[in-house]
Formats: structure tokens, C-alpha cells, sequence
């Protein structure tokens, strides 16, 4: 059997506090300190603590050439590699370790670039509610629990004060000035699916390809995007949609079609899931999935330290087309990241390291009361 360790790995020696009544009683500091050492890898669902001597087996091994593990086992002690073989950190080619080896070498393809990898995996919840389990605060609490918040703007007191003349009125006032973000949906309210048609093609749709050589494109959308690459797509939940059948879809950019993807055995429960528990959001008859297909835009922005933050500009720049466009058909809309990506992705079946949910979209008709602070 042949070793070697995953592509991407860090240790971080993290800190954990607790009441310690016995060293308090004797005199001594009411809180006492341990170190752990924890081991990040993004193919993991979480980190896992490693011992000294698993640490020493992790920096003696690189992520590239494969060693043999009777060699390894002689140095390093059978046991110690049996236990990293068994949390991924180590990857093999033995039949038994295929999934581990399978989750590694989707990172490796993406051409992640590490800290970003990381960053990625640490952000993204599994069965996630709000906030630790509970309703997301509002900013009263949050005034109430941290005090008052910065200054909505910067100043500059000291600086010369240039007088702007006011703007030129223009034809995008008005779906400019009836946007805002929908907190409050009719949830009995539906969507018809012209309008739907409209939302995706302008938003997601391809106005023009343009052919680049014989095995290339490149698409033209509304929004801009990093490299002109447009990684990213629309997967849709439907729930009140007339003409669609409650579940999920792929939408075509280029063919202006949908694919039906099967449902979930209760629509609506998995749209609360999805959104992490924020109701007011899974109440919206039509929530769409933004899904970044890592390595088109890693195709060219290998291990580069701007891709990411890439990939969430062109996620923000749809988000933004999506809104203005829900908002000129009357219809409220919301973008948010607090979203159960892991569920998303296990129901879509996405790996979740090549091709990855950023964000959630939704729209629909507002109620006619406000139980939700709205900007209205």
C-alpha cells in the first residue's frame, strides 16, 4: 500500500478555557488552560484533533510523492498511521480509503488555492439554525447585547467638503428606488413562470456566446465576471411556481431551459433548511441556489490568491441583477449566506470542493403585514 499525505493541511495548536472551581477554591485562577492541536484539511467536514506523534507523522510526509507504508509503519509505528489513514489526513491507493482518495483529489483538481480552501470548508454549515441553533438576532438585540454599532459612514471633519450637484434623474430610478430586501412573502402567494423565465434569462442567461477556437466559449451576460468566465450557476427550489412541479432545477444559461433534479420528500421543510432556519426567507415561493463550478474559474486562476474572492464578487454581482430585475417585476427579493451549504449540496449532489453553493436567492410577493423589519 502507498502513502502520502492530503493535498492540504494545517495544524492549528488552539486553545481551550475552562472554569476551574478546584484551582479557584485553593486560591488559584478561576480558569485553566489546555492545548490541542487540531488538523485543517478542506476535504474534510471538520477538523480533527491530532496527537505529537500524528503531527510528526504529517510533517514528515508531503502531499505529492507516494512512500510505502511498511517503510512508514517501521518509523512511525503502524497504529499512528492506521488512525490518519482513518480521519483522511492520510490518503492511500488501497480500495478501502477510495472515498477519502476521492475527496482529496477534488481539491487537487480545483487547483484551490490553500487558505482559501480553508476558508471555504470553515464557512460552510451542515444543519446549521440561525445563529448557534437560534433565531438570527435582530439589530435591536444586537444593540442591546454589543452597544451601539460603528458609524453608518467615515468622516473626515479636517478635509476640504466638495458639494456634489444633485442627480440626474434616469430610467433606472425607479426599479433602483422600488428594491429592497423582502423579509415579509405571502406564503400563499405564487409565482407564474413568464415571470420566472424573465428573472433567469436576465440574471443567469447567456445574451450572446462567443466561440473561442474549436472546444471553447465564452458567454456574455448581464453581470460582469472574473476572467469573463462565469462559473457560476442558477439551481432552483421550486415551491409555488406555476408550471413547475415543487423540487429542484438546473437552469441552462445557454439553452434557456430547465433540468428537473427530483425533489425533496417535504419542499418546503428543506427551504427552511436550506436557509438555515431564517422563515422569513423560506416563506418566498422561488428560492435560487448560486453555485460556483470551481474549476472553470480555477482553470485559469490556479492556486491564485484572488480567486475566491472572485468567485463571491461574481456571486454578489448576480445577486444584484437578480434583486433589480425581482424589483421591476413588483417582486421583493433577498440574497443571503446563511445558508446549510452541505445540506444544499447533498441534496443537488455537489461535492462541495469542485463545485460549491455561495449563496441563496429568493423572491416573491409581499405579505400585507410586516412581521420582519423591511426597508419598504
Amino acid at each position: 500500500m502507498l502513502l502520502r499525505r492530503c493535498a492540504i493541511l494545517f495544524l492549528e495548536p488552539r486553545e481551550d478555557l475552562r472554569f476551574a472551581l478546584a484551582s479557584l477554591l485553593r486560591g488559584g485562577s478561576a480558569l485553566a488552560a489546555s492545548v490541542q492541536t487540531l488538523a485543517h484539511a478542506p476535504h474534510l467536514e471538520a477538523p480533527c484533533p491530532v496527537d505529537e506523534a500524528a503531527c510528526a507523522v504529517l510533517r514528515t510526509l508531503g502531499p505529492s510523492l507516494w512512500q510505502e507504508h511498511a517503510a512508514l509503519a517501521a518509523q512511525h509505528g503502524a497504529a499512528c498511521l492506521d488512525a490518519l489513514l482513518e480521519q483522511g489526513l492520510l490518503i492511500s491507493d488501497a480500495p478501502a480509503h477510495a472515498a477519502w482518495r476521492a475527496r482529496d483529489e477534488a481539491v487537487r483538481a480545483a487547483h484551490w488555492r490553500p487558505l482559501a480552501a480553508l476558508l471555504h470548508q470553515d464557512s460552510r454549515w451542515r444543519d446549521r439554525e440561525g445563529e448557534n441553533g437560534k433565531r438570527f438576532p435582530t439589530f435591536a438585540h444586537l444593540v442591546e447585547r454589543f452597544g451601539s454599532p460603528p458609524p453608518a459612514c467615515s468622516e473626515y471633519p479636517q478635509a476640504p467638503q466638495l458639494a456634489l450637484p444633485a442627480p440626474l434623474p434616469g430610467p433606472l430610478d425607479g426599479v433602483l428606488g422600488a428594491r429592497y430586501t423582502g423579509r415579509n412573502f405571502d406564503p400563499q402567494a405564487r409565482l407564474d413562470l413568464a415571470t420566472v423565465a424573465r428573472l433567469l434569462q436576465r440574471s443567469f442567461g447567456a445574451q450572446r456566446v462567443h466561440p473561442l477556437g474549436a472546444t471553447a466559449a465564452v458567454l456574455k451576460k448581464t453581470s460582469p465576471s472574473g476572467g469573463g468566465l462565469h462559473p457560476i450557476e442558477a439551481y432552483l427550489l421550486a415551491l409555488r411556481v406555476d408550471g413547475l412541479a415543487p423540487g429542484f432545477y438546473h437552469y441552462h444559461p445557454v439553452r434557456h431551459t430547465l433540468a428537473a433534479l427530483g425533489a425533496p420528500a417535504d419542499p418546503a421543510a428543506f427551504a427552511l433548511t436550506a436557509v438555515a432556519g431564517q422563515d422569513w426567507f423560506a416563506q418566498a415561493p422561488l428560492l435560487v441556489f448560486l453555485v460556483g463550478r470551481v474549476a472553470r474559474s480555477f482553470w485559469k486562476y490556479r492556486n491564485h490568491p484572488k480567486a475566491y474572492r472572485v468567485l463571491q464578487l461574481d456571486a454578489g454581482h448576480l445577486g444584484q441583477s437578480f434583486a433589480l430585475l425581482a424589483a421591476e417585476a413588483g417582486l421583493p427579493a433577498f440574497i443571503t449566506a446563511g445558508i446549510n451549504e452541505a445540506n444544499i449540496e447533498d441534496a443537488l449532489g455537489l461535492d462541495g470542493r469542485g463545485q460549491i453553493v455561495l449563496a441563496a436567492l429568493g423572491c416573491g410577493a409581499p405579505a400585507a403585514s410586516i412581521t420582519m423589519p423591511e426597508l419598504r
